[in-house]
Formats: C-alpha cells, sequence, structure tokens
C-alpha cells in the first residue's frame, strides 16, 4: 500500500457561535450531511473536486470506525458504507479508475477499498458498475503503487462468490501471477490470496494454472517462512492446483518443488502443514510408482510422522496415509501409523507413568523423528557428493 493520505478537512469550521454549534451537533447527523455533499462532488464537480471527494469518503468511512465503541464500531463503519454506497458515489469512482491524472485514480482506488472492505454489497456494486476492466489494466502498470492497490481492489472485491467468475474471466489471473515474481512484497501477499479466492470457484483452478502460477508459488514458498499466514495461502493454492494432473506435473517439475511441501510439513504452521501433506497424497495417489520415490527421497517420512501425532484431525489422517504410500511391502503397508503411536505410548506409560505417558511419547516421538531426519540429511548429502563432477584446475 502506498503511504497514507493526511487527513482532508471535510467540514469547514469558523470561529464564534457556529463552530460551537457544529461540534455539538450529533455526529450522525452531521455524517449524513457530509455523504451528501461528498456525493454531490463526484457526480457534479470538476476533477479537483472529484478528488477531494474520493479522500473524503475514505476519512468518513475511517473515522465512522474509529468514532464508536470497539463492540459497535464495525456496525458504525458498515451502515457509513452502505449509505454511501447508495448515495450514487461507485459509478463516479470507477469512472475516475480511467483517469489520466494519476491522483485521480489513486483517490479512487482507494476509496474503493474503503467501500468494499467487509461489505459484499458494495463489493458487488462495484463490480457491476464496471470496475473489473479498468482494474486489469492498472494490474499492467508499472507505477508499483498503483498496480499495488488495483491488486489489493481485485482480492477484496473477489472475496464475493458472485464477482469470482467475473474476476476470472477478465484476464487478472496472468498479471496477478506476474506480481507473484515482480511485485512488491505487499502486492505478492494480495495477489496469492486473490489467486486462493479466485480458485475456489468452480474451473478457476484451470485458467490459475493456465497462467503458470506453480513455478513463482513454489519460490515464494521456499523463500518464505513455512508458518507464515503467506504460505498458509501459497500451500492452499497448491493443494488446489495437485487436483489437476497438469498441476501435479507442474510441482513435480519445479526444481525444489516437493522438497519445498516436505520442507512446509516440517516446519509450518497447523494450516499450512496440512495443505502441504494434503497436495503431497495428492501426489502419491494419482500415480504412487512416479511420485513415491521423488517424495521418500526429500526426507518426507521424519515431519509425516510427527504430523500424525502434532497435526490437525485432517492432517493427522492425511499423513497416515501418505505414510502408508510410502511403504515398501504390502506387509508394511498394513502397519497403520496408529500401532506405531500405541507401541511409543506404552513404552512411555511404563517409563514415566499413565499421568505423563502422553507428553513422554511426544518426546519420544519427536527423538524418533529427529534421529530419522537426520539420517535423511546424511543420505541425501551422500547422493549429492556422489553427484559432484570432480573439478579440476587447467
Amino acid at each position: 500500500m502506498g503511504q497514507e493520505e493526511q487527513s482532508t478537512v471535510v467540514v469547514e469550521e469558523e470561529e464564534g457561535e457556529e463552530e460551537r454549534h457544529e461540534i455539538s451537533e450529533p455526529w450522525s447527523q452531521r455524517k449524513q450531511t457530509l455523504i451528501l455533499e461528498i456525493s454531490s462532488k463526484l457526480i457534479n464537480g470538476d476533477l479537483d473536486a472529484k478528488i477531494e471527494a474520493a479522500r473524503d469518503i475514505r476519512n468518513l468511512v475511517r473515522k465512522s470506525a474509529s468514532s464508536s465503541s470497539s463492540s459497535s464500531s464495525s456496525s458504525s463503519s458498515a451502515k457509513t458504507q452502505l449509505k454511501l454506497g447508495a448515495s450514487g458515489v461507485i459509478p463516479p469512482l470507477v469512472t475516475m479508475l480511467v483517469s489520466p491524472n494519476p491522483d485521480a485514480r489513486q483517490a479512487s482506488l482507494l476509496a474503493l477499498l474503503n467501500l468494499a472492505v467487509r461489505n459484499d454489497r458494495n463489493k458487488v456494486n462495484i463490480v457491476t458498475a464496471g470496475a473489473v476492466p479498468p482494474l486489469v489494466e492498472l494490474l499492467k502498470f508499472q507505477n508499483g503503487n498503483l498496480r499495488d492497490l488495483a491488486t489489493a481492489a481485485i482480492l477484496t472485491l473477489s472475496a464475493a462468490a458472485l464477482n469470482k467468475p467475473i474476476i476470472a474471466a477478465s484476464g487478472a489471473a496472468p498479471l496477478l501471477v506476474q506480481i507473484l515474481s515482480s511485485g512488491s512484497v505487499q502486492g505478492k501477499v494480495d495477489a496469492v490470496t486473490a489467486l486462493h479466492n479466485l480458485s475456489t470457484c468452480k474451473d478457476n483452478a484451470t485458467a490459475i494454472l493456465e497462467a503458470t502460477a506453480v513455478p513463482p508459488l513454489i519460490n515464494l514458498l521456499k523463500e518464505c517462512k513455512k508458518y507464515s499466514k503467506f504460505a498458509e495461502k501459497t500451500t492452499a493454492l497448491l493443494e488446489i492446483i495437485s487436483n489437476s494432473g497438469e498441476g501435479r506435473i507442474a510441482i513435480s517439475n519445479v526444481e525444489g518443488g516437493i522438497l519445498a511441501l516436505v520442507e512446509t510439513v516440517e516446519d509450518g504452521s497447523l494450516v499450512s502443514t496440512e495443505h502441504a501433506v494434503g497436495a503431497l497424497l495428492t501426489l502419491c495417489q494419482s500415480c504412487r510408482d512416479k511420485y513415491r520415490e521423488l517424495i521418500l527421497k526429500e526426507g518426507a517420512v521424519p515431519g509425516l510422522l510427527r504430523l500424525t501425532v502434532d497435526g490437525t484431525a485432517e492432517a493427522r489422517e492425511k499423513a497416515r496415509l501418505l505414510l502408508g504410500l510410502l511403504r515398501d511391502s504390502p506387509q508394511e503397508k498394513q502397519l497403520a501409523s496408529s500401532v506405531l503411536e500405541r507401541i511409543v505410548y506404552d513404552i512411555a506409560t511404563r517409563v514415566d507413568g499413565a499421568d505423563k505417558a502422553a507428553e513422554t511419547a511426544k518426546r519420544l516421538l519427536e527423538d524418533m523423528v529427529k534421529r530419522s531426519m537426520e539420517h535423511s540429511m546424511s543420505r541425501i548429502q551422500q547422493r549429492a557428493a556422489s553427484c559432484t563432477p570432480n573439478i579440476r584446475s587447467t
């Protein structure tokens, strides 16, 4: 996001009696007057008046949120958003998105964002007013601030179910994918979230895949902290993409793609580990012969073992299923992870008693995981050393 604009003076104050009357006037009555003034400026004013009115919208929505108590601020802000939307400000704001004046574009973007956030009615009305095509054009801009604001607007508008097919059909996905590689940090975060919003709509995942999203997504997953919200959105998107054959091929073809998912299983949050193991499981279920060795080669077993204890209910089940697919023989496959957990728990009971058995079992399993990871890393290093060509001086 760009720097915050300075607050614009919305109501002119005069000295003397009028000033004192203005201060004592109820805020709700002043607010209604301001909304009418803002609407009139946007509909009938010149460009400078429109820019001022757009800035007033942002300030008014934010003031509504901060002027009420914490329990009612959200409701007050939502009412202000709806009243502004009903006053006719949305169409002229959308028209400002194509203005040759960059200040007009920025002011309208910020106003539309403040009208749309957490307000589905305004989100739909903004798209209905024709905002998507000019927003898509702004995604092409080299001006980082305007492009970031347009990305944030696409993200906000894509949260409404009715808007998703319209945005998906607009050609926004390839441009959002480009931002994954070349945008600012905030732009990348918003682009990932927008793509995830669009991917939850039927048939949109294919459009995202066609936009070659997998390589930049994998690269971002490699770079980010695996327990971050960013990793959660990225792995969620990769799990959705893994449901198609083209998506699975793309994930496995990117250098370090499977390793990035394995590392997320080991170090991620509850959410990102669940999505990462889901993507790995989908790969292995689709073709065990092809993906089993690729997943094992990256040392996935230790993280999966730990996930059978520490993960969410869904992640634990996915980890057990994947461990079953990764085992060598049918006989080993029948040894469910729950049996291993039971054995460790029984050992812990004998060592520290029933009261501390759960804690001890977790510690024992973590130790097993650590030793297994060290062994896997040693094997990986040995393989890497054996593949490294001798470099001779000339």
